[in-house]
This record gives C-alpha cells, sequence and structure tokens, in this order.
C-alpha cells in the first residue's frame, strides 16, 4: 500500500481522535465525542493492516477479531457501577502490551542500529519498559482495590520513600548499564531487573494510596498507559502511535491536576501516600462529642418533607450507583419539577470511583443537564436549600474535611450540605465511606437518615407522593 496513504489515513485518525476529546469536553456532545473516536480508530485498524509492514494476515486477524470480541462482550455487560475498575483494567492491558512490545523489539534480529541511533532506540525501549511496566502492575492493584477484592485503606510501609527513591535510583543506573551494553545478551540482565523493579514499584505507589484518592489514581493511570502507547510508537516507528498516546498522556494528566486541585491537593502528595491512612468508626458517636445517636426517617415522611419544600438538591454517590437507583431518582425529580418544586443535582468532582462518575450515570437516566451542576457552582446556595437529599454518598460531605485539621481529609473541598435546612441521607447502614473516615453530618441536629437500600427507599418515596 502506497506510504502516502497509510500517512494520510493516520493525520485523519489523528484529527478525530482529537475531535472525539473535544466532543467528550462536554455532556451534550460525548456521544458524537465517542463516535468520532470509534471511526478514528477504525480508520487506523484498516489502514495498519494494509501497511505493507503486515505479511501474515491469519496471524493479525486472529488476535484481533479475538480481542475485539472479548471487548465487545464486556463492554456490552459491565454495569455502570463496575466501569471504574474496566477502565484500570483496560490501562492494566496498555502497560503489558508496551512492556511487551519493548522486549519484542529489543531482540528483534532485524533491528540494527549504530552509534547514535542505537542509544536512541535503546532508550525508547528502556523507557517504554519502564512505564508500561509500572501501569500494568499499578492499574492491576488500582482495579483490586475499586472491585473490593484488595482493601482500600492505604499501605504505609516503613520509610517508604526511601524504598520508592532506592527503586528510581537502581533504575537509572540499570539504565546506564542497558544502554552502554555492547550486545543483546548482555543487555538483558539490567533490562529484566528493570522491569521486576518497576512491577514492584506500580504495586507498590498504588498500594500506598488511600481510598478517597482512587480518582485521582484512575486518571493518574491514564496518564501513565497514555504515555506507554507513545514510548511503543517510538519502538515501532508509529506516527499514530505517537500521536495518539501524547494525546491520552497529557489528556489524563491535565485531568490528575484538575482533580488534585478540586480535592485541594498536590499531586506529588498524593502519589507519596494518599487519604484513608486511619479507618473511623462505624457510627455510633460524632467526632466533636455532641451527640451519640441519628435522627431516623421514613420513606414515607421524606415524601411529606419533599411536598412541603419549595427547593431540592440531591448529592448522588457511589451507594446510589450500586443500588442502580438512577432511573427512579430521574423519576422522582420529574415528579417533584411537576409540582414546581426547584430540583437540582449537586457533583462533587471525585464522587464515585472515578471523574464523571455520577455525571454519566444520570444522563443514562435522562436528567436535565441544566440541573446538574459542580461543586463550586451550587455550594454557595445550599444555605438557601430547604432540602438535602444525599444518596450513597459519603466523604463528599464529610464536615471533618473543613473542621478538623487533623482529619485524614483535612482540606478536601467538599459539599457543605449541612448549611442547608435539613439534610436526608439515604444509606445501607452507618458504615465510613472509601476513605474510612466517620461522618459527624449524621449526628448533627438538623440531618435525619434514611436507611434502606437507595433504590428501594427512592421507590417508595415516588410512591407516596
Amino acid at each position: 500500500m502506497n506510504n502516502g496513504f497509510i500517512i494520510s489515513a493516520y493525520v485523519i485518525s489523528s484529527i478525530l481522535f482529537i475531535l472525539s476529546l473535544g466532543g467528550l469536553s462536554n455532556q451534550e456532545t460525548s456521544r458524537r465525542g465517542n463516535i468520532y473516536g470509534m471511526i478514528g480508530m477504525a480508520i487506523a485498524i484498516v489502514a495498519t493492516l494494509m501497511s505493507d509492514q503486515v505479511s501474515n494476515y491469519v496471524l493479525i486477524l486472529i488476535p484481533v477479531i479475538f480481542g475485539g470480541a472479548i471487548g465487545a462482550y464486556f463492554a456490552a455487560r459491565v454495569e455502570m457501577t463496575a466501569m471504574p475498575e474496566l477502565v484500570a483494567i483496560l490501562h492494566s492491558f496498555v502497560g503489558l502490551a508496551a512492556t511487551l512490545v519493548g522486549f519484542a523489539t529489543y531482540l528483534d534480529p532485524a533491528a540494527h542500529f549504530v552509534g547514535v541511533e542505537k542509544t536512541i532506540h535503546d532508550v525508547e525501549i528502556y523507557l517504554g519498559i519502564l512505564i508500561g511496566a509500572v501501569t500494568f502492575t499499578g492499574s492491576v492493584v488500582a482495579y483490586g482495590k475499586l472491585n473490593g477484592s484488595i482493601g482500600s485503606k492505604a499501605l504505609i510501609l516503613p520509610a517508604r520513600h526511601f524504598l520508592n527513591l532506592g527503586i528510581l535510583i537502581a533504575c537509572i543506573i540499570l539504565g546506564k548499564f542497558f544502554i552502554g551494553a555492547e550486545s543483546v545478551s548482555s543487555g538483558m540482565l539490567p533490562l529484566i531487573l528493570m522491569t521486576i523493579l518497576a512491577l514492584a514499584f506500580g504495586v507498590h505507589m498504588v498500594m500506598a494510596i488511600g481510598g478517597a484518592d482512587m480518582p485521582v489514581v484512575i486518571s493518574m493511570l491514564n496518564s501513565y498507559s497514555g504515555w506507554a502507547a507513545a514510548a511503543t510508537g517510538f519502538m515501532l516507528s508509529n506516527d499514530l502511535l505517537i500521536v495518539v498516546g501524547a494525546l491520552v498522556g497529557s489528556s489524563g494528566a491535565i485531568l490528575s491536576y484538575i482533580m488534585c486541585r478540586a480535592m485541594n491537593r498536590k499531586f506529588l502528595s498524593v502519589i507519596m501516600g494518599g487519604f484513608g491512612t486511619t479507618t473511623g468508626g462505624s457510627g455510633g458517636g460524632s467526632s466533636e462529642g455532641e451527640q451519640t445517636e441519628v435522627t431516623p426517617i421514613t420513606a414515607a415522611e421524606t415524601a411529606d418533607l419533599l411536598t412541603e419544600s419549595n427547593s431540592l438538591v440531591i448529592v448522588p454517590g457511589y451507594g446510589m450507583a450500586v443500588a442502580h437507583a438512577q432511573h427512579l431518582v430521574s423519576e422522582l425529580t420529574k415528579k417533584l419539577r411537576d409540582k414546581d418544586i426547584d430540583v437540582k443535582f449537586a457533583i462533587h468532582p471525585v464522587a464515585g470511583r472515578m471523574p464523571g462518575h455520577m455525571n454519566v450515570l444520570l444522563a443514562e437516566a435522562k436528567v436535565p443537564y441544566d440541573i446538574v451542576l459542580e461543586m463550586d457552582e451550587i455550594n454557595d446556595d445550599l444555605a438557601e436549600t430547604d432540602v438535602v437529599m444525599v444518596i450513597g454518598a459519603n466523604d463528599i460531605v464529610n464536615p471533618s474535611a473543613i473542621d478538623e485539621p487533623d482529619s485524614p481529609i483535612a482540606g478536601m473541598p467538599v459539599l457543605e450540605v449541612w448549611n442547608a435546612k435539613s439534610v436526608i441521607v439515604m444509606k445501607r447502614s452507618m458504615a465510613s465511606g472509601y476513605a474510612g473516615v466517620e461522618n459527624p453530618l449524621f449526628f448533627k441536629d438538623n440531618t435525619q437518615m434514611l436507611f434502606g437500600d437507595a433504590k428501594e427507599s427512592v421507590e417508595t418515596i415516588v410512591a407516596s407522593l
């Protein structure tokens, strides 16, 4: 196939990927952004298959069909609650691919480089494997934390900072030996040792990050997977992989920065050990010791309170996603708006287990975009709100972030729902949130607890209305 045709196809794909990112920045255009991305990827795959570098279509098509079938199967069946861990495990695949491609490129007998070209090629391989290995194990651990097979509490090892520094120095020294190796056989030992260290670092890095910082970890690993793909592009001399990897890497880094700013955190402090280093109790007393009991409320009483109100702000959290209550919440919203009650949604930047998790759920349930507001847009209005209904959220409405300087989540901006006239918190139990910190909101005078499954509770409220 003509090389100019391949390059043209790659340019078109790159443009479509950029348009895809632009579309995904807004809820109204997100579907179009996804379509752009799908078309761009289809063009890229077809163009690559038609290039002169592909000589055996059987070996290529078998994994393409197999991998595509697996992807289609899980995409069709994955629950929205499981989307964060699906994203994490997909990141791990990118990291693993970069690592394997790096070793295959280094062992390729057809690759002959000398002088400066050899040095540059070896640096590309080394960095690609290093980033890929860290991304692989880090994403696997993130997957385990998100689906509950690994505890969300941060694992703090003694002298962990020195351990990380030692791994970094060791990788730099091994890199010097690898680049200076005169043959493939002599370079394999430092390359393998570095890979083992990078795999261990990926595990240690994410294990040391607490539960409340997991949304930042997801976006951070997204960035790592992008840079791993870019490094793979350099190894394979594939311009499209370089462009796409750079797009993913830079957008992931920007998202990580935005998330950290929203949580009043520094990116390095997240890497060095995040929230959730202590575990709060499961209830029975507030941190201030002023109140030891919560005030319960029934679903029917909640319906009466909502009917008598003029304004309602709903704060969705991971509990709403677990209960699959978003469609009933949408129905509740419609019924209340039909009664001329002002209903809005307040979205915290890290609500759920990944950035935008709640926005996707509400969009799926066809909640109008114009009443879904971000934390900065609605926080000042909460003091004028009659009722705030918290559905399955915990850490993002925890006043300890403001009132307790020693709290593990101190300094994290939260939705100040306690300023409203009345607060209804819907939870299954008094268990602490993902950060493992007890929530004094539950014990405040204007807070009432509606215990039970969120879907069943909302269903009863809707029926009562």
